[in-house]
């Protein structure tokens, strides 16, 4: 399965036709400018453009007129997002910050954003320093906060009766919180713990570390291409083991890549297209219909990140920071998983299912075989003083 990237000058056009190709609602209180810095090249890549593409998505379904959107590639490069978030605040005057897919990149930009009065609404990136005494009035999480998911993948590991589980992920902020997230609801012991390089690719070594470790488990975050090149790696290996995981390395966008290896794999989301509510059947069915591909856990985020931008542009001005920050906090949109609301800390209270890699004719895709945790909260939001 291919992914589509758009140049800017499609997307706007996009944006800008959507008032004429469907039904318009209600311009709301006034005009809101968002800058989207999210990573369009290099590795990762498809991970911003699913969220670009979700995110656009529903900005042209809703015909606003007074949304306007800059989209700006921060190439996976804390300083290059540092760099683009000034100018979009400075120059471009923008009123929103989105987009941003990695925690390292987050930590960099969102603390100076709010600190200057603007809103930044993440569709991905959930450090849990912005969770607890790091919060801001300003910034709201949509997706999760990053323990989340692998907290879910703890609990399915005991459910599933594993005791001894081989853990690994990247040395950055998410993967720092992916560990900690497994072990808090993990009540085996760990065969061993591994932080590997950021963007890494041969994982020959920690595969000999776990066949070496007497482990009955792996649980391994790995997002984007990191997670194809250590499955397909792990696979090969010959090495026996169950794997769970997040949905990050077994999202649709890579699944294809991943191909066999996936199959049969248990992993942890917030988000499946098999969610059934109206809100995520029409989804999935429009956004396989703008774009040719079915969507991703991304996608969906995107997509539920502009709708509850649009959501608090038809309730109050965007220079009414007070009103707005209200509006946003209400959070009446219809969301892809069915009802949503915000914490104390601005992070979703949410169901996070059990999925299930399978094959769908020549897809791969993921089903929701169970609810791994229900209306979960994350365990900074009692150090957030909001």
């Amino acid at each position: 399965m291919k992914l589509k990237a758009f140049g800017l000058a499609a997307i706007a056009a996009t944006a800008l036709s959507a008032a004429a190709i469907l039904p318009s609602m209600a311009d709301g209180h006034g005009k809101v400018k968002v800058g989207m810095i999210t990573t369009l090249s290099g590795g990762g890549a498809g991970l911003g453009i699913d969220v670009r593409d979700g995110f656009m998505l529903a900005v042209k379904q809703s015909g606003n007129s007074n949304l306007e959107v800059v989209i700006q590639d921060d190439q996976r490069k804390p300083d290059i997002a540092v760099q683009l978030s000034d100018e979009m605040i400075q120059s471009e005057k923008v009123d929103v910050l989105t987009g941003i897919i990695w925690s390292n990149l987050a930590m960099a930009v969102v603390p100076a954003a709010t600190a200057q009065g603007k809103f930044y609404l993440s569709p991905n990136a959930g450090p849990s320093p912005l969770a607890g005494k790091g919060c801001h009035p300003n910034y709201f999480n949509v997706a999760w906060q990053n323990d989340n998911l692998h907290e879910a993948a703890g609990a399915y590991a005991n459910d599933a009766g594993y005791k001894n589980s081989f853990i690994l992920a990247p040395n950055y902020p998410a993967g720092k919180d992916a560990l900690t997230g497994y072990k808090r609801f993990f009540k085996g012991d760990l065969a061993g713990e591994l932080y590997t390089k950021l963007g890494q690719t041969d994982y020959a070594a920690e595969i000999a570390q776990i066949r070496a470790s007497g482990a009955d488990s792996v649980f391994f975050f790995l997002p984007g291409g990191m997670g194809i090149s250590f499955l397909k790696q792990f696979s090969g290996s010959g090495i026996d083991l169950p794997v769970v995981g997040p949905a990050f390395s077994f999202d649709q966008g890579i699944l294809q890549a991943v191909g066999e290896a996936a199959l049969g794999v248990k992993n942890t989301s917030q988000w499946n297209k098999d969610i059934d509510n109206a809100t995520n059947k029409a989804f999935v069915e429009s956004f396989q219909a703008e774009y040719g591909r079915l969507p991703s856990l991304y996608a969906s985020q995107g997509f539920d990140t502009a709708n509850l931008l649009l959501s608090a542009m038809e309730k109050a001005d965007v220079k009414d920071a007070d009103a707005f920050r209200a509006a946003l906090k209400a959070a009446e949109f219809s969301s892809t998983r069915g009802d949503f609301k915000f914490g104390n800390n601005h992070h979703p209270i949410q169901d996070i299912y059990v999925r299930e890699v399978i094959k769908e004719g020549d897809v791969f895709t993921n089903k929701i075989i169970a609810t791994g945790l229900t209306e979960h909260s994350d365990a900074y939001a009692a150090d957030c003083k909001m």
